[in-house]
């Protein structure tokens, strides 16, 4: 597979809020230079971990930029840009690769649920003509469960070979890992990434890119564990308790439980807010499941 600085263990970065309701860029600066401590190998922000389609244009160009204002290897980002506009979508692709971030992780224009390939495509085609710039890396999202508009192995088939030195990857967030396998075996060299750590092993062992995944928030030193180990004695146990870890956090709502796990690791309320829609993890919750999770996870309170 064609070497990438995102490597095998990307983190779709959580977005911090302050007690004004505005992104806090000194917590997601923090927060993204843990990560990295911590073991995740590149930063993937304003995807779905990052409640990114709540986030204004503002708002995302001034957190990537500080990003690499902290000192973080634009070779290491992986923004998503992908909105279901076109024209915001071009502005936010061609910020990223203006600052010299490895790839953007587009969404397909996810509000008219409909739309046939070829109009997914001339969108996609329209983003790349528009930015016309050789360095830009696009990164398909693929989400059905979420954004209800995916991508057909037909319509990637017809990117890859229209733009082959710029279409380079997927994040399969299907859940479907039949799919994924299929990706992966369908279009060798193309660096197609789980969406979760439960199939990371997986992934890497069939000659995918690794994950994209949210759990590394909190979990970024085990599963940089399992992403190193795939393909020994050692990662079954390994997957095992990472699985194990993950289907509990996800047994609550995913992003309200991952703010509450860095909230009191960092003993910071301010980090379990969420913005509307979204609601925090109710209090109940934070007292009893939290501290379990952070104790199985071998975290320390005040340790990041």
């Amino acid at each position: 597979m064609p070497a990438t600085g995102l490597g095998k263990v990307v983190a779709p970065v959580l977005t911090p809020f302050g007690v004004d309701g505005q992104p806090d860029a000194g917590r997601f600066t923090k927060h993204a230079l843990w990560l990295l401590e911590q073991g995740a190998t590149g930063l993937a922000p304003f995807g779905t971990t990052s409640e990114a389609n709540s986030l204004s244009m503002a708002e995302r160009k001034l957190l990537l930029t500080s990003l690499i204002a902290s000192g973080i290897d634009p070779a290491r980002l992986m923004p998503g840009t992908g909105l279901s506009s076109l024209p915001e979508t071009i502005e936010l692709t061609r910020h990223a690769v203006g600052l010299g971030a490895a790839g953007v992780l587009m969404l397909p224009p996810f509000y008219y649920k409909a739309v046939k390939d070829d109009g997914l495509f001339r969108f996609f085609a329209e983003v790349i003509e528009h930015v016309g710039d050789k360095r830009l890396q696009v990164y398909l999202y693929h989400i059905p469960p979420v954004a209800q508009v995916g991508f057909s192995a037909e319509l990637i088939e017809r990117l890859i070979k229209t733009y082959p030195k710029t279409v380079v990857g997927l994040k399969d967030s299907s859940g479907d890992w039949a799919h994924t396998k299929m990706l992966i075996e369908r279009f060798p060299g193309f660096r197609v990434y789980s969406g979760s750590e439960l199939t990371l092993a997986q992934n890497l062992s069939s000659g995918g890119a690794g994950a994209i995944s949210a759990g590394v928030n909190v979990n970024a030193r085990l599963i940089r564990k399992l992403a190193d180990a795939a393909g020994t004695k050692e990662a079954a146990a390994l997957e095992e308790k990472v699985s194990g870890l993950r289907k509990a956090m996800q047994a609550h709502p995913m992003i309200p439980v991952l703010k509450a796990i860095i909230a009191h690791i960092r003993r910071d309320p301010v980090w379990a807010e969420t913005r509307a829609p979204l609601m925090p993890l109710p209090e109940a919750e934070r007292k009893t499941v939290v501290p379990q999770l952070v104790s199985e996870m071998g975290l320390e309170p005040a340790g990041a």
